[in-house]
């Protein structure tokens, strides 16, 4: 079962990015506008983690974490607090209420992905993968390592994440800017034509002295890691 992420936000735009971002992850997501309605939701059901923004209508997010931290079933809840107060002592209070990260508005989407995996992976190793594996290519997270075959591959760390980026999705198409997107980020201009070389890369690092390439190219729409790859293996 996927780990279950609540939203607490009432911007909706940032609703639907984050929604879809975390949803291309694997992730299951619910999302609601009100503090109050997340009090309500949390005492029904308990996520896995929680993405709570601090000002909210009906109940404030620094609030609805001080009772989610008095509560038992909710002390160890993840939290990642979302601002648009970017001073230390505002960070300060946030972190001394009981939330577990602190990002500041407007984020970095990459970087938000990589604090709710570490955080998922703080409190419960087993729901996130350290490890990838693809038929005979493995990606161990935790090392830094790619094998193929039992054979470590050298790649660069933007291949590394390219890859990463592929393998958590199998099967799944994505075009350059949506690659862009989720390994580069959206807050770095970089000419979509930069993927062709990238991917170029990786596959020559990890088709090396291999006749099979796991990557497929789905011409007019982009890449994807080739979820039937290895099965007959």
């Amino acid at each position: 079962m996927s780990p279950r992420i609540l939203i607490v936000e009432d911007e909706e735009p940032l609703t639907m990015l984050l929604r879809y971002n975390l949803e291309a992850e694997g992730y299951e997501v619910e999302s609601v506008a009100r503090g109050d309605e997340a009090d309500m939701r949390l005492k029904e059901a308990i996520p896995d983690l929680l993405v709570l923004d601090w000002m909210l209508p009906g109940l404030s997010g620094i609030e609805l974490c001080r009772r989610l931290r008095a509560r038992p079933e909710t002390r160890n809840l993840p939290i990642i607090m979302l601002t648009a107060r970017g001073e230390e002592s505002e960070k300060v209070r946030g972190l001394a209420t009981g939330a577990d990260d602190y990002i500041v508005k407007p984020f970095s989407v990459p970087e938000l992905l990589a604090r709710v995996r570490a955080l998922l992976r703080r409190a419960n190793p087993e729901r996130v993968a350290s490890v990838l594996t693809i038929g005979d290519i493995e990606l161990d997270r935790e090392r830094k390592r790619v094998s193929r075959n039992g054979q470590i591959i050298e790649l660069g760390p933007t291949e590394y994440r390219l890859l990463e980026f592929l393998m958590e999705r199998p099967g799944r198409v994505f075009s350059r800017e949506q690659l862009l997107d989720g390994v580069w980020g959206s807050d770095i201009y970089i000419d979509e034509r930069t993927v062709d070389v990238h991917i170029g890369r990786l596959r020559k690092a990890i088709n090396r002295g291999h006749t099979v390439d796991p990557i497929r190219t789905v011409r007019g729409s982009g890449y994807a890691l080739d979820d039937r790859y290895g099965r007959d293996r």
